[in-house]
């Protein structure tokens, strides 16, 4: 295939294929008597796997894997692909957590919080999943507020946890400080958290969406590393 047939049939530019070329996200391609770029069925796979890993990853994220998973071993792709799903999957389970943080607050709302519940500082931080250093950069920016004992030891109570779930899911998501801090003062201030959890509902199927990406990817992916080996297989 030439350069400008290829990127038809994948949905690219001329010049988009060759910058992704360039980067090495296809496989160099062979020059033909006339010094134009040819391009095999090998190119057309790469291409299509790394259109579908993009969508799962991004762009950016996407273009720095494909070099690697080309010259990889079928394990070491398969692992790297296992890894990329269980960030997603680990990115899933913390926003259910805020939406379950959203309806254990509603319910327990008129409740008197029991303050043997309460979490250490490190305690909320492994069970988010984030670090210590991230709570108190929170707290700094006045999205969770810990209450603080006589030695100034923090303590969270159910408030305070229920906001640091919300702001872990929404960082996860892309939102920024002052995003989630418009978020936050509209349910302090409304008692209301349905923007949240439309929000973080929106999250969850966008996660969905990347993971189905990133299985078509990794069929690609699977082909690109099986096809020499029958092209090899067909010319002997």
């Amino acid at each position: 295939m030439t350069t400008a047939l290829l990127g038809r049939r994948v949905g690219y530019s001329t010049q988009q294929v060759r910058d992704l070329e360039r980067l090495g996200v296809l496989p160099a391609a062979a020059r033909g008597p006339n010094g134009y770029r040819r391009y095999g069925p090998h190119h057309e796979t790469a291409l299509r796997a790394y259109r579908a890993m993009a969508a799962a990853l991004g762009p950016v994220p996407a273009r720095r894997l494909m070099p690697e998973l080309i010259d990889a071993s079928m394990e070491d792709a398969a692992e790297r692909i296992d890894l990329l799903h269980a960030d997603l999957a680990e990115e899933r389970s913390r926003v259910r957590e805020a939406l379950r943080g959203l309806e254990v607050a509603r319910e327990e709302a008129d409740d008197d919080f029991d303050e043997d519940d309460a979490m250490a500082i490190g305690e909320l931080a492994q069970a988010l999943g984030i670090r210590s250093s991230a709570l108190r950069h929170w707290e700094r920016e006045g999205l969770v507020h810990p209450l603080r004992s006589a030695a100034s030891a923090r303590s969270y109570g159910s408030t305070a946890i229920t906001e640091a779930r919300v702001v872990a899911a929404l960082r996860s998501g892309g939102y920024g400080i002052p995003a989630i801090a418009r978020i936050l003062d509209q349910v302090r201030a409304h008692d209301r958290t349905d923007e949240v959890e439309v929000i973080l509902a929106e999250r969850l199927a966008a996660l969905t969406r990347r993971s189905v990406a990133l299985l078509a990817a990794a069929g690609h992916v699977h082909d690109l590393l099986v096809l020499p080996v029958r092209l090899r297989r067909l010319e002997a």
